[in-house]
């Protein structure tokens, strides 16, 4: 459920918000609560940015990889703590204080991250099937 919240434009930005909610098939209302979303999170997690992609908008580091692929990155090392910061850090050619950016987002926003790590799982056993379906073919 949302509530309703009246602000004031300037004419500009007002029409340059309904020409690009127009392009991206959305409403104004829709564009103008995803932008100020991901503002106050690009702000609270200094270093982390928005992307669009063919599985919709996604948290990333700036100049960097996804949040959720460092997730998973850290989840599959097998290490804890300290240890696997490093390694991943290391295996992605990252600093480690960049690690820890995209595990502070994930702490915050865990769910949504499990989600996008579990598309991309199903969608990589899906192209695995396939090419697996294409070898036996072929053989």
């Amino acid at each position: 459920m949302t509530t309703p919240l009246s602000i004031r434009f300037d004419p500009d930005l007002l029409d340059r918000l309904r020409r690009t909610a127009v392009s991206r098939d959305t409403t104004p209302s829709g564009l103008a609560q995803r932008l100020v979303d991901e503002g106050l999170r690009a702000q609270e997690f200094p270093g982390i940015v928005f992307r669009d992609g063919p599985a919709g908008r996604r948290a990333a580091l700036a100049a960097g990889p996804d949040v959720w692929e460092i997730a998973a990155a850290l989840r599959d090392s097998g290490l804890r703590g300290d240890e696997a910061v490093d390694v991943v850090a290391d295996d992605l050619d990252l600093s480690s204080a960049r690690v820890r950016i995209a595990l502070a987002y994930y702490g915050a926003h865990s769910a949504e991250i499990d989600d996008e790590i579990a598309d991309n799982e199903r969608a990589a056993e899906a192209a695995q099937r396939s090419w697996e379906s294409q070898r036996r073919l072929l053989a």
